[in-house]
Parts: C-alpha cells; structure tokens; sequence
C-alpha cells in the first residue's frame, strides 16, 4: 500500500513537471524563435518555419547595428538609457518619499490626497496624454528628454506610490521610534533606517520602471521628433517602411538586441523581485 501510494504520488510529481514543461515551453517559443530567425537570412525566415537556421549568419545583427540612418544602433541604446536611468533614480526617490508621508505622517486632508493616489492610479493614461503634451509644449520641453523624466521625478506614478506604501504599513515602526529617540529627524530616519528596509520593494519599483520605459513607444513618440534622440524603440520602427521591401532578419536581430538589457536586469533583480512583490501584500 505504502509502495502503491509513493508510485502515485511520484506519478503525480512527474505529470506535474511535465504539464508546467509543456506550458514554459509554449510560452517561451516566440522568443526562442525569435533568436533563431534573427540568424537566418531574409529569405529563409519565410521559408523555413523552424527557429534553427539551416545556414546561420550574423548579417542581420552587423546590417540591422548600422542602421539606415547616419547613427549606428548605439547611439539609440545610449538614448534608451539617458531616458531610463534618470527615470529610474527619480522615480525611487520621489516615491519613497510621498510613500513614507503618507505611510508615517498624519496631516489634514491625507484620506483626499491618497484617494485622489487610487483614483490617479485608475485613471487611463491616455486620458492625461492631450492635457500634458500641451503643458510641455507651453514649457518648450518639446524634442527633449524632460517630459519623460520630470513626472517621475516628481512621484507622477501612482502605482509606485501605493506599491510603496503597503510595504512600509507592512514594516514595524519600533526601529524607526528608537532612531529618533536617538536624536534622528525625519529625512534620517528614512535614509538609514527605511530606506534599508525598503531595498527589496524600491528593486522591484526600479524594475519595473526599467522594463515599462524600455518598451514605452508612445511617450517618446509624442514628445522626441529628431531623430538623433530616438531610443531603441523607436529606432525599430525605422527599420519598417511600409512602401518598400525591409529586410526582416535585421529588424529581428536588432529586437533581440533590445530585449538583452531587460531580460539580464529582470534575472539578476528576480529574487529581490519576487520579495518586493510578496511583502508588498502582506498588509493593507
């Protein structure tokens, strides 16, 4: 009986394992294609349905880097980072410190503020597009990085206000009580005491602010017109023009390319990650 019921239960490991294989790999197919083909030439990408090249070539990757415009795609990658980590730098920082106001700190009017939070957080963004493109324009911000950076700068996401602060109800105050009984103020008792506690939640904050600016296409559509400041976004749809033949391989090539940096930083944070998200709920 005992030898039936750990065959069983075996069997039901195995099904398991096998069901979650099939699944990972159904769903991990397109990017795995999308390696292979970004190796074959253009006429074998329609040819051949398979994702392993039958003659590999690195043309695609060595034509797709330079381009058709006078920049190579560097200049691009250099531009998606010039956006990215300033964003990234603001948004935490801003964040965390309407975040911890509201989480630590009783002042009139708070339950309105963080409600106009969860509504803001509802709110499409699409809605807001015609308002802002208009105040940017009247600040001639236009064709430049700042109407990309100073929303996040000054806590314009909502998500990562409300992510912030179920972490920090999440967090007992007894350190934060005995730093100030120590003579710590508030700024630091943020800095050395929260900010250490928060690691986990402002990586998961970071993260996802990397992965939603590096695939924004519309934000840097509206606002960047030359095209010497087009992140790598924008640079593949450079490559697609729609009244002439474009060589697939390339633009395959280059997607990878711009895939690399999300899916390296996404694995290396994915533990802290994984942790930042879980705490995150833990109370609300």
């Amino acid at each position: 009986m005992v030898r039936r019921r750990e065959r069983m239960q075996g069997f039901s490991a195995a099904a398991r394992y096998l069901l979650l294989f099939v699944v990972g790999l159904v769903m991990l197919y397109p990017l795995i294609w999308l390696v292979g083909a970004s190796f074959k030439t253009n006429a074998e990408i329609f040819s051949s349905p398979g994702f392993w090249p039958e003659n590999p070539t690195v043309d695609g990757y060595v034509k797709g880097w330079q381009t058709s415009t006078p920049y190579t795609f560097g200049r691009f990658f250099l531009n998606s980072f010039l956006i990215v980590l300033p964003k990234m730098a603001g948004t935490a920082i801003s964040c965390t410190l309407v975040a911890y106001g509201f989480a630590r700190f009783d002042f009139p009017g708070k339950k309105i503020l963080f409600g106009s939070v969860i509504a803001i957080l509802l709110l499409p963004n699409v809605v807001t597009r015609i308002p802002q493109y208009i105040l940017f324009r009247d600040l001639g911000w236009l064709d430049s990085f700042l109407p990309l950076w100073v929303p996040s700068a000054l806590a314009g996401d909502a998500f990562f206000i409300f992510m912030l602060v179920q972490f920090l109800r999440s967090i007992p105050r007894d350190t934060e009580e005995a730093a100030r009984v120590d003579g710590a103020n508030s700024i630091q008792t943020l800095a050395y005491v929260v900010v250490p506690m928060l690691a986990p939640a402002l990586i998961s904050v970071c993260l996802f602010q990397f992965m939603w600016t590096m695939n924004d296409f519309l934000g840097p559509l509206i606002y960047l017109s030359s095209v010497d400041k087009y992140p790598v976004s924008l640079a593949l749809k450079l490559s697609i023009d729609t009244t002439e033949a474009f060589d697939w391989n390339q633009i395959l090539a280059m997607s990878v390319l711009t895939l690399t940096p999300a899916l390296v930083v996404f694995f290396m944070a994915q533990k802290y990650f994984i942790e930042g998200i879980s705490a995150g709920g833990i109370k609300g």
